[in-house]
């Protein structure tokens, strides 16, 4: 048997980017609704050390890492990734997701991302390549629909007709496809989070307690602009 045939009974391996400034519910119960889904055997959560498209993150590599360990610490198939940290430079998927590739050379791996993330990834470095690598696995978002597929770019959409797959074609090849999946709507976000920190209000039940706790030990946010 030719060794460099992929062994497709092994499990999917997600993998969810951001900067996670900082890390919500918004990010963990759909990754987790995904990992189900998909029968995955782990999510690896991998904070961006300089997102291309965003501004600079508000918290530092070490306190972001450090909220992401705590958030994820009670699941165990999530995993932190600092790979993008150590890489340094801008933190291009493309690359991130070579490197998975030599990981796991047997493993289906899905990128995870949201509606709005998908609809603009035309602008991502090297786009066309990801699925090169992975596939690409979108979440509905509670700012969006799936029935608003018209509202996308031509570019976007001819990408996703060209490699749209059923959950069993995502289970049985490396990578290549792209998948739409409904999860349950939470509409947090980080720059909401950042703002009611700044303002004095609560942000529990937003984001994991154990995560409240190191914003409130390292006073994050609440200073800052």
């Amino acid at each position: 048997m030719d060794i460099s045939e992929p062994k497709l009974h092994l499990p999917p391996v997600g993998i969810y980017g951001g900067t996670f400034d900082p890390i919500h519910y918004g990010h963990l119960r759909p990754s987790l609704e995904l990992c189900e889904i998909l029968a995955m055997a782990q999510v690896r959560f991998i904070p961006a050390f300089l997102p291309p498209h965003r501004d600079e993150p508000r918290s530092s590599v070490e306190h972001r890492l450090e909220m992401v360990q705590q958030a994820i610490k009670a699941e165990p198939k999530f995993v932190l990734d600092d790979r993008e940290i150590k890489r340094g430079g801008a933190s291009y998927m493309v690359d991130t997701l070579a490197s998975l590739r030599q990981d796991y050379p047997q493993n289906p791996l899905c990128l995870l991302m949201g509606m709005d993330a998908f609809a603009a990834i035309d602008r991502w470095h090297r786009w066309q390549e990801l699925l090169d690598y992975a596939h690409i696995i979108v979440s509905q978002r509670p700012e969006t629909d799936f029935n608003a597929q018209e509202l996308w770019p031509e570019t976007i959409q001819d990408f996703y007709q060209t490699h749209q797959a059923d959950r069993q074609s995502i289970a049985q090849s490396l990578c290549g496809k792209i998948r739409l999946e409904t999860v349950t709507q939470l509409s947090i976000s980080a720059t909401d989070i950042r703002k009611r920190l700044k303002n004095g209000q609560s942000i529990r039940f937003l984001v994991p307690e154990a995560v409240i706790n190191l914003i409130n030990y390292y006073n994050l946010y609440n200073h800052r602009k």
